[in-house]
C-alpha cells in the first residue's frame, strides 16, 4: 500500500511528540509492507531514515520553525495569499503558519500530480487543509490522524476560530478518523459532531529509541541531581511545553504545598515555552525557588538523565490527548502521578490520578510516594508491565485494518 503522510516535524528536527509518533508510526508500517512518502514543511535531508522517502515542502531551516507559532495558536491568523508559494522576497521575520501551509498545500498538489497514493494520512489541523486538497481534488481516501485539538491546545475552551474550522473540516471528509485517547475520541464527538462510528482509538507506543537507552552520565544536570538524590531528596520531573495546557502553574502550587511538609523535595521543570518566566516570577513568590529548576529545551541524552534520576514523573496537564513522556518515564522506572484528563492514564492504571485542579490531592500524592519506598515500588512493577504491553507493531495493524476498511468500502 502506497501512503502519502502529512506530518509537520520528524525527530531530530521536533519540538513534542507529535515527530516522534510520526516516526515510529511510520516506521512500523513499513515493517509491515508499506511504502511511505512523508511531507515536512521545512528542508532537512533526514539521511538516518532509510525505510520511507521524506520530501522537503519549502526550503525554511527545520529550525525556524520553533519561532512562527506551530503550537501557539491564539497567534495565528487567516492570511490570505495569492500567490500560495512563500515569496521569494519575504524575510523570515514576515513569514507566518499560514505561508508555509499554503506553500505545503502548493507542494502536495504538485506532488498529485505526478504520484497517485493508495491513500492520505494527514496528522493534526497543520496538515489537514493539504489532506483536503487531495481529497477534494484528486479523489484520494483520506485518514484524519488527531494527536491534539485546539480544545486541548487551549486549556479545554476556546481557542483559534480559524483552527477549529479546519479541524472540522479536516474531521467532517475525512474517511476515517485515527484518535490517540477515548477522550480525544469524546471530544470529536461532542465539540464536532463527528459520529462515534468513524473514529477508532489508536494509542501511541514508547518511542523505541528508549528501548535502548544511552545515557550522558556526565550532563551538568546528571551530576547535580546526582548529587541531591546522594543528600536524600526526591526528585519530581515534569517534562514538556510551557503552555496553558500543560496545567504546570497547578502543579507548582502543588509543589509549594508538598516543600512545606518535606523540605527534601526537587523539581524538575524540562521544557520551555511562552509560561517559562511566568512559571519562574511564580516559583519566587511561592518561596520554593530553591527547590525547583528548569532547565530549558533538552532532548536525547540529557533528557534521559532526567527521567533516569527522577523517582517521579508528574504530567498536570489540564488537557493531554495522550502524552508520550510517561511513557518515557515509566521506561526508567519513574512513579507516575498523572491527570485524569491525560489519554495515558486510560492504559497506565497503575499511576496516581488526579484532576488537573485538585493541588492539594497532587500534592498528597507526591508526600505519599517520596515517604514510602514501598508503594514507590509497588507502583513501579504495575507501571512497567502495563507499558510493556502496548507496541508500535500493534498500532500500525490497527491503522492498516483502517485503511483497508476504507479501501473495501470504495470498491
Amino acid at each position: 500500500m502506497k501512503i502519502l503522510m502529512l506530518g509537520w516535524e520528524l525527530p531530530p528536527h521536533n519540538s513534542g511528540g507529535l515527530g516522534v509518533a510520526c516516526l515510529n508510526l511510520s516506521r512500523a508500517l513499513a515493517k509491515d509492507g508499506a511504502e511511505i512518502d512523508f511531507v515536512v514543511p521545512y528542508e532537512a535531508t533526514h539521511e538516518d531514515i532509510t525505510f520511507m522517502r521524506v520530501l522537503s515542502a519549502s526550503h525554511l531551516d527545520p529550525l525556524f520553525r520553533y519561532g512562527i507559532g506551530a503550537y501557539d495558536t491564539k497567534y495565528i491568523e487567516d492570511l490570505i495569499i495569492p500567490d500560495v508559494r512563500i515569496p521569494d522576497a519575504i524575510s523570515q521575520d514576515q513569514i507566518s503558519i499560514r505561508h508555509i501551509q499554503k506553500t505545503y498545500c502548493d507542494f502536495v498538489e504538485k506532488y498529485l500530480m505526478e504520484y497517485r497514493p493508495d491513500l492520505v494520512h494527514a496528522h493534526d489541523w497543520l496538515t489537514f487543509e493539504a489532506g483536503v486538497l487531495a481529497k477534494k481534488n484528486f479523489g484520494i481516501p483520506l485518514v484524519a490522524h488527531v494527536h491534539a485539538t485546539e480544545f486541548d491546545r487551549a486549556g479545554g475552551n476556546g481557542g483559534n476560530p480559524l483552527v477549529h474550522e479546519i479541524e472540522y473540516e479536516g474531521l467532517t471528509l475525512a474517511d476515517k478518523i485515527l484518535a490517540v485517547s477515548e477522550s480525544t475520541k469524546r471530544i470529536i464527538e461532542e465539540k464536532y459532531g463527528i459520529p462515534g462510528e468513524k473514529i477508532d482509538v489508536v494509542y501511541n507506543s514508547l518511542d523505541e529509541t528508549f528501548l535502548n537507552s544511552v545515557y550522558s552520565l556526565d550532563s551538568e544536570e546528571y551530576l547535580y541531581l546526582r548529587q541531591l538524590k546522594s543528600a536524600g531528596f526526591t526528585i519530581v520531573s515534569t517534562v514538556g511545553r510551557f503552555t496553558i495546557q500543560k496545567g504546570l502553574s497547578h502543579l507548582l502550587r502543588a509543589a509549594a504545598k508538598a516543600v512545606r511538609k518535606n523540605p527534601k523535595l526537587l523539581f524538575v521543570f524540562a521544557g520551555d515555552g511562552e509560561e517559562r518566566n511566568e512559571l519562574v516570577a511564580r516559583a519566587a513568590e511561592l518561596g520554593i525557588s530553591k527547590n525547583v529548576i528548569f532547565t530549558g529545551f533538552i532532548r536525547g541524552k540529557q533528557l534521559r538523565d532526567i527521567y533516569e534520576l527522577s523517582d517521579v514523573f508528574v504530567m498536570s496537564s489540564i488537557s493531554e490527548p495522550f502524552g508520550l513522556t510517561a511513557l518515557e518515564a515509566a521506561h526508567h522506572g519513574d512513579v507516575l502521578i498523572l491527570t485524569k484528563q491525560s489519554g495515558v492514564s486510560e492504559v497506565i492504571r497503575s499511576s496516581l490520578k488526579y484532576d488537573f485542579w485538585d493541588e492539594n490531592k497532587l500534592a498528597n500524592a507526591i508526600l505519599s510516594v517520596a515517604n514510602s519506598p514501598a508503594l514507590r515500588e509497588t507502583l513501579k512493577d504495575g507501571i512497567r508491565a502495563e507499558y510493556q504491553k502496548i507496541s508500535w507493531g500493534d498500532v500500525a495493524q490497527k491503522c492498516l485494518n483502517a485503511y483497508n476498511n476504507i479501501k473495501h468500502k470504495r470498491v
